[in-house]
């Protein structure tokens, strides 16, 4: 409330003051109400399965190839096939200069509820504080994690294509690991986010989508060909890999099946919008007793309604040529056939088609690759393949 002041000369003349009459108060000025932070965005992810070595008391650094940048980041990481509690005694981040050096300036401590250790229990996984840390779209970001104690059989993707480095102790913000060991998987780490960004698309499959056979340590699989033409588009979409190699759409192979880890890998993904759901069926086609197509079928109807209901956009991939491979027989060849007819098909309910089938075929010859797109197995594409299948991704799908 605010007062009326009393005249002076009043007082002077003895003249009694009047009653201070009361009036409304003003309204308090607003205080400009802070801005939300921008949402989280998945700039490198990885798909996680069981079987990896036990780690005790050493220093994880892996190196992680992101797809767009950041100011703030945070890191995941997860004991989700743990079977004890994870102990982890110190995290850091910072710019690689080679595989086992990094950058001192860049050097960064993580913590996770304001804590720089974090203990994650068995089938669980754990998100990291906002960190301040340059993130670059198309760059290297080294993380490094000191195991104390014997973590038991770990949670890993199986195949990184690139060299990882364990180190004796605690060497998390060394410049340069001393007694460092190559690794070619991924242990506990399974995604780096970003503030902002317009979104992340999903590709979810198996070894043609991990980039198995893809050029060692050059990023250079089909989606991270894709970031590439997203980046040189002027868009800013995280581009997360959950390929798992050997993975199959119906039974737990290598890693959980597409059914099983769907919600993990793709719904709970930061950002997701899209999703490209990609080879695994070729893996169920090549089994010893291959389940029928209208099996196959109602399993990736089924992943699309779940997308769908998760406001999610659904790119179906049609299955690449394999004749010649040494799990191709004629009733898988039939299979697919019926699986990409279904993919092509108006009732699929898939929202756009990449068309990797006619990518990279031959055709002369529809059931086998291109000469020049056959990696020389006949199941996994070259480097000129894996370039066709980016390259018949429209930009015009990852829009609304």
């Amino acid at each position: 409330m605010r007062w009326v002041a009393v005249p002076a000369v009043l007082l002077a003349a003895g003249c009694s003051s009047p009653a201070p009459s009361p009036r409304p108060s003003s309204p308090p000025s607003p205080r400009p109400s802070a801005q939300p932070a921008p949402p989280w965005t998945g700039t490198w992810a990885t798909a996680v399965e069981g079987g990896g070595r036990s780690f005790e008391a050493q220093t994880l650094r892996q190196i992680v190839h992101t797809s767009i940048g950041g100011d703030i980041a945070r890191i995941r990481l997860t004991n989700e096939f743990g079977e004890n509690p994870l102990v982890v005694a110190s995290v850091r981040m910072a710019l690689p200069v080679d595989g086992v050096t990094i950058d001192p300036a860049t050097d960064r401590q993580v913590t996770f509820a304001g804590a720089t250790s974090v203990t994650i229990p068995p089938g669980a996984a754990a998100e990291s504080d906002d960190l301040a840390f340059p993130v670059p779209a198309d760059g290297d970001v080294a993380v490094s994690v000191h195991l104390p104690t014997a973590t038991g059989p770990s949670t890993r993707h199986g195949i990184a294509v690139r060299d990882n480095y364990t180190a004796p102790g605690d060497q998390t913000s060394a410049r340069r690991l001393t007694g460092a060991a190559k690794e070619t998987s991924w242990y506990f780490l399974a995604g780096l986010d970003v503030r902002g960004g317009e979104g992340a698309v999903v590709a979810f499959g198996a070894s043609i989508t991990d980039g198995l056979g893809s050029r060692f340590g050059a990023d250079q699989r089909w989606p991270d060909l894709l970031a590439d033409r997203l980046r040189a588009a002027g868009r800013t979409v995280g581009v997360l890999n959950a390929g798992i190699s050997g993975n199959r759409l119906t039974v737990d192979d290598r890693g959980q099946s597409a059914a099983n880890r769907f919600e993990r890998d793709v719904l709970r993904q930061p950002g997701a919008r899209w999703v490209i759901i990609s080879d695994d069926a070729l893996n169920d086609l090549g089994a010893a007793d291959p389940p029928a197509p209208a099996e196959l079928i109602a399993v990736i109807r089924a992943l699309i309604e779940r997308a769908h209901g998760a406001g999610i956009r659904v790119i179906c991939s049609t299955l690449t040529p394999y004749a010649g491979a040494g799990y191709w027989t004629t009733r898988g060849e039939t299979g697919r056939i019926a699986i990409n007819t279904f993919v092509r098909s108006d009732g699929s309910g898939c929202d756009a088609v990449l068309d990797q089938d006619k990518a990279t075929r031959d055709p002369a010859d529809p059931a086998r690759y291109l000469p020049e797109h056959d990696s020389g197995d006949h199941l996994h594409p070259s480097a000129e393949g894996l370039r066709a299948i980016a390259d018949a991704a429209q930009m015009s799908w990852f829009t609304g």
